[in-house]
């Protein structure tokens, strides 16, 4: 008789994970309003689990240039289907959708887009431009991919001056060929750099549950204080669907603090870490608390 590979054990999702589904009429409007204007956002594609509560706060990050990646990173939920042409009029939706939902603080992603010379930086900046015009006093927050490491891609992304430029290194370097083998680490650390020299205020995120132990989790910490990091977030990976990776572990929120402790400790003054903390999810609160101390004085 050959042996049977012992399964692993069942981990149930634990309290502080357990989210309430609400169904009221500002969560329809919210969806209603993205499909109206033929949008697509990264709280649907990727099954975030603060979508409700954001809709319900009339809030969405808008997931530009198509639904579907020229990657395939192991967590990820979205699709990498043959990519989609880039639509001109998209930047001025988003810009409308914006002021209907009465944003104070755009938060704007993408897809990756390897496909394009420019990884996309033109149309980011379209988008960002489109948003300034609609709506002048509100803040901007870009979340990018690596952009192949291009710097004069990069370039024209911060010369179109956002207020945050957010880049999410995800995962620790040892778990990248599992977990987001078309990236490399160093290519990532390399592009937040580029972006806190030129002066803009940088911010990126890792999401933990995924085989990695807390000293990868502190040394990823560290490579971001190394380069002056603004910005981190760090947040409970959850198993979007049973194709993806399963969760290795629940961190026990108390961790979470410590991860923030330590950030801290080292340099990084804006950490948030808890369980459901995402790089979007009260992207505003955190862009103020983080924001230049003449800045919050002005306000």
């Amino acid at each position: 008789m050959c042996s049977q590979k012992p399964s692993k054990p069942y981990l149930r999702i634990p309290p502080w994970l357990r989210v309430k589904i609400p169904c009221n009429k500002t969560y329809t409007a919210t969806t209603e309003l993205v499909k109206d204007l033929n949008l697509n956002t990264v709280c649907q594609s990727a099954k975030c689990p603060n979508m409700f509560e954001c809709f319900t706060s009339h809030t969405a990050t808008f997931l530009i240039m198509g639904n579907t990646c020229t990657r395939n990173c192991a967590f990820c939920n979205i699709s990498n289907d043959p990519v989609e042409k880039l639509d001109a009029e998209e930047p001025a939706r988003v810009a409308e959708a914006a002021k209907r939902l009465g944003l104070k603080h755009v938060v704007i992603t993408s897809v990756t887009r390897d496909d394009l010379p420019d990884g996309g930086a033109n149309h980011f900046a379209a988008t960002i431009k489109a948003v300034r015009e609609t709506l002048p006093d509100c803040s901007i927050e870009v979340l990018i991919p690596d952009l192949q490491g291009d710097k004069a891609s990069l370039q024209i992304v911060i010369d179109a001056e956002p207020d945050i430029i957010n880049h999410n290194v995800e995962t620790p370097p040892m778990h990248y060929d599992a977990i987001r083998p078309q990236a490399d680490y160093q290519q990532s650390l390399t592009l937040l750099k580029r972006v806190k020299e030129a002066g803009c205020r940088s911010k990126s995120g890792l999401m933990v549950g995924l085989g990695e132990t807390d000293e990868e989790v502190r040394g990823v910490i560290d490579d971001l204080a190394a380069i002056d990091c603004d910005i981190v977030t760090i947040g409970q990976y959850m198993r979007p669907s049973r194709l993806h990776p399963e969760v290795e572990r629940y961190v026990h929120p108390d961790v979470f603090e410590e991860y923030a402790e330590y950030g801290r400790s080292k340099g990084i003054k804006h950490m948030f870490s808890a369980p459901l903390v995402r790089s979007s999810y009260n992207a505003a609160m955190f862009a103020d608390e983080a924001a230049p101390e003449s800045v919050n004085e002005a306000n």
